[in-house]
């Protein structure tokens, strides 16, 4: 009998400068999505804002397949329960916390 052939997996070598490796902070994220790709907006919203309306900047903006996203989705919820499982429950808000309105300036 033939054994099924299983794919072998490639090791990627990554090359990143140290601004990259350094990341960025995100508090606030908006998906978007058509038939071709998903956007993902990574958004920093400056905690003291002064004169009024929060204010904030786009840090990142991803742009991914379908099929990536849907990887991607899973394997963050992958990761959220092995992190329960060694630190405990992610508390949420007792009430929900509805995001800003955004609007993209240039």
């Amino acid at each position: 009998m033939d054994e099924a052939v299983k794919p072998q997996q490639q090791q990627v070598q990554i090359k990143a400068d140290e601004k990259e490796m350094l990341g960025q902070y995100s508090n606030l994220a908006m998906i978007h999505h058509n038939p071709e790709e998903f956007t993902l907006n990574f958004i920093y919203i400056f905690p003291n804002a002064t004169q009024g309306a929060p204010q904030g900047k786009l840090v990142s903006s991803l742009i991914l397949s379908p099929g990536h996203a849907k990887r991607l989705w899973q394997a963050l919820g992958e990761n959220v329960g092995r992190y329960e499982a060694q630190y405990g429950a992610i508390k949420e808000p007792s009430s929900p916390v509805l995001p800003p309105k955004v609007g993209l300036v240039h």
